[in-house]
């Protein structure tokens, strides 16, 4: 009774080794650009980078890509949260 009846996405080996070889090469980007002063766009530079790391991240190692998309709203929801936190702070700072 504890079996589910059909089998998860089962994805090659060469797949994973992709997704990770292009986390390390976003990671050494990362770092390189840190390196530059880019003024405000740090930040935003940063945060991109990181986007399409937690994008790979989600989308083939925690197989979002094959869910349904009441699934993705569940994890978009603490994104939402996210972004309204982050965006209080960017409120509040130039008031004190």
């Amino acid at each position: 009774m504890s079996g589910h009846g059909e089998l998860g996405h089962i994805l090659p080996k060469s797949l994973y080794f992709k997704v990770f070889w292009a986390l390390m090469v976003l990671t050494v980007i990362t770092v390189v650009v840190s390196e530059f002063h880019f003024g405000v766009l740090n930040l935003v530079v940063a945060m991109g980078i990181a986007s399409v790391k937690a994008a790979l991240v989600a989308g083939v190692f925690m197989h979002l890509r094959f869910e349904n998309p009441i699934t993705w709203l569940y994890a978009a929801f603490p994104l939402v949260l996210l972004f309204l936190l982050i965006g209080g702070v960017f409120l509040d700072n130039p008031f004190r």
